[in-house]
């Protein structure tokens, strides 16, 4: 019997424990500033809603994204120490795949989530057996330039003014499920280990040093006129 944990933070804070393919529980807090407080509490939340603890735990499945870069890395880096911590197998997966493999209708589509900077993240689906598949993404580029089809995912509430008026919403607005994550595992395509930030950081490294001196305020001398 296999244990899995599922972490996500590309959105807000979720996380899900199932066993055997059959979800046990799941938990979320939905804000987007409360990664690194929220995360490690709602794990052992997580656990002891399905009665077991973090020395039970077979596998770790988390979501690489894309999700902006400082929430997404909370997740990821406390997946990854988790799991060092435990020495078990971590496998990372693109966190639209989670959306999509929970969505039902159309034969063709899109995930999207908001990227913020009023722009969206997102990849274009079809669906497969027994999982949609990723065909083209993940990306992020304005509301506007998504492909002329159904949309789904947080991304639609978020910017549903702005949609071209051939994609319209499709079947629900649904979010990253963490116990569906745990639950597929291994069945969902590895994204790798790398985070899917898909653009760089708001902050940067300085081109150069900034002195810590205080400045001198510099006098300037009026000359005499000729």
């Amino acid at each position: 019997m296999t244990l899995v944990l599922g972490i996500d933070t590309s959105t807000d804070v979720r996380v899900g424990v199932a066993r055997d393919g059959e979800i046990l529980s799941r938990r979320h807090v939905a804000d987007t500033r409360q990664h690194v407080e929220q995360l490690i509490p709602l794990t052992r939340a997580a656990l002891t809603d399905a009665g077991a603890g973090l020395a039970d735990v077979d596998l770790i499945c988390v979501g690489l994204g894309p999700g902006p870069f400082t929430g997404l890395r909370v997740g990821i880096v406390a997946a990854q120490t988790l799991a060092s911590v435990r020495g078990i197998p971590l496998h990372g997966v693109c966190s639209l795949d989670v959306i999509a493999a929970a969505t039902t209708g159309p034969a063709e589509f899109v995930v999207a989530t908001d990227a913020r900077r009023k722009e969206l993240y997102w990849a274009r689906y079809v669906v497969g057996t027994p999982l949609a598949q990723r065909i083209d993404g993940p990306h992020v580029t304005a509301p506007e330039d998504l492909p002329p089809l159904p949309v789904v995912g947080p991304g639609v509430a978020a910017y549903a003014d702005r949609l071209p008026a051939h994609a319209q919403p499709g079947p629900g607005d649904e979010t990253v499920d963490a116990g569906l994550l745990a639950a597929l595992g291994t069945a969902l395509p590895s994204a790798g280990s790398q985070p899917l930030y898909l653009r760089r950081p708001d902050a940067a490294e300085p081109t150069r040093r900034k002195s810590a001196l205080a400045r001198t305020p510099v006098r300037r001398i009026k000359r005499p006129r000729a």
